[in-house]
């Protein structure tokens, strides 16, 4: 659709006519298509199968009033699909919204020539992609999360690490939808919002909504999932979690940067090295690597060959290298790296080991495209002020080497701080 509303393809006429704010009808098309493959919006529909996050006695969860938060197990399974009933959740609120995908629609309106209202049959329509990325929780790793863990959050690498995931998401890139209502010259960014009961909300910059950020509706070949934003969500790859926004509704184009309350308030953590001030926007995820298996709370049977595996990511682009140390960082070797390797994904590592029988401490080190390096945790608190080193600190965005140390008897336990 032109900027002057003349001219167009069928398409676009058809959203043009079909799918204006004014009123769009609600079609069963989308909606009774994923009920017929057993996709319901209903949450209680879909807790039948053992492994679905929903099951409330399945380890790795925690709840609270304001809270569901499921940690996936990295230490059990391989490549970098995580399985879709796995994928870690962080939910803002204590129970999960029952939508009607055939009622439900996207609205994008503010600083632009022609609000629209998408259902998810014009959401259909549109061209699609298909692309493999990760999601990451903006405390993910954080340091004071390790040694906090109980019994129900499952192996330190799954309560500690575990708020990370890695799909292959499909969907519309936004770019097109904002092609189709127009945006005005006064454009810069974008509040957006779910229909979650707590109303979720978030803000990106448009020069990124408009490079790589896409609606989602199916995850890894199905519909996405209840728990994971259905019948649709935000994907901004590279970026922390909360701006991958679930159950998408509202999209407000505006003309300046606005602070949605978990930016400004309950992601925000005061730093040393901003003079006690806070950091409200983080956007990119810096280099991150974790080793799962040998990690926390395993036991090598005995001495002898030891594969140690793990998986790699980074917000800026491709890992192009992962190094393993045995002996708490003194020396480096470079692992494997699975392949194909995607951009903004995870990417899986392995490296051969033949443990001695000796005290280890095993850490791994991830280099990106971008010529990013992992930190370790010394290097990340002096750059960011902290300088009581050996206390865990409530901070966001941590991506410090993981240091696991092996014990003569096999024992494998956290040693981030000790």
């Amino acid at each position: 659709m032109d900027s002057n509303g003349s001219g167009g393809s069928g398409r676009r006429r058809f959203l043009k006519n079909a799918a204006a704010l004014a009123g769009v009808a609600a079609g069963a098309g989308a909606g009774a298509e994923w009920a017929a493959r057993g996709q319901s919006a209903k949450p209680e529909a879909q807790a039948k199968d053992s492994y679905d996050h929903r099951e409330l006695l399945r380890r790795g969860a925690r709840m609270s009033v304001d809270h569901i938060t499921y940690y996936t197990p990295l230490q059990d399974y391989a490549g970098i699909i995580t399985p879709a009933p796995l994928h870690f959740v962080q939910q803002h609120s204590s129970h999960f919204p029952e939508i009607d995908a055939r009622q439900h629609r996207l609205t994008i309106h503010g600083l632009v020539d022609r609000p629209l209202s998408f259902s998810m049959e014009d959401l259909k329509r549109l061209p699609s992609v298909s692309r493999v990325h990760f999601l990451e929780c903006q405390g993910n790793s954080s340091g004071m999360i390790h040694g906090t863990g109980n019994a129900n959050m499952g192996l330190p690498v799954q309560y500690i690490w575990g708020m990370t995931s890695c799909s292959e998401w499909s969907g519309v890139p936004l770019s097109a939808l904002l092609n189709e209502v127009g945006l005005k010259k006064e454009a810069k960014w974008l509040v957006y919002e779910g229909a979650d009961p707590g109303k979720f909300s978030h803000t990106v910059p448009l020069a990124k909504a408009l490079d790589d950020v896409f609606v989602a509706y199916g995850q890894n070949g199905e519909p996405l999932r209840v728990e994971q934003g259905y019948p649709i969500r935000m994907i901004v790859p590279g970026w922390e979690g909360p701006f991958s926004v679930k159950y998408l509704s509202h999209i407000k184009v505006v003309d300046q940067p606005y602070n949605a309350w978990n930016e400004s308030m309950n992601h925000s953590v005061p730093r040393a090295d901003l003079g006690g001030k806070s950091r409200w926007y983080h956007f990119e995820w810096a280099t991150k690597s974790v080793i799962t298996q040998p990690s926390g709370g395993m036991k090598l049977p005995a001495p002898g060959y030891v594969q140690i595996t793990g998986v790699a990511w980074s917000g800026g682009g491709k890992i192009t290298k992962v190094e393993v140390s045995t002996d708490g960082g003194k020396s480096w070797k470079e692992a494997k790296l699975q392949t194909p390797v995607h951009t903004k994904a995870h990417t899986r590592f392995t490296f051969d080991w033949a443990w001695n029988g000796e005290e280890a401490v095993l850490m791994s080190r991830s280099t990106d495209d971008q010529g990013d390096v992992q930190p370790s945790k010394d290097e990340l608190y002096k750059s960011w002020g902290i300088t009581v080193l050996e206390k865990p600190s409530r901070t966001t965005h941590f991506n410090a080497i993981q240091p696991w140390f092996v014990a003569r008897d096999g024992s494998v336990r956290d040693a981030m701080f000790s």
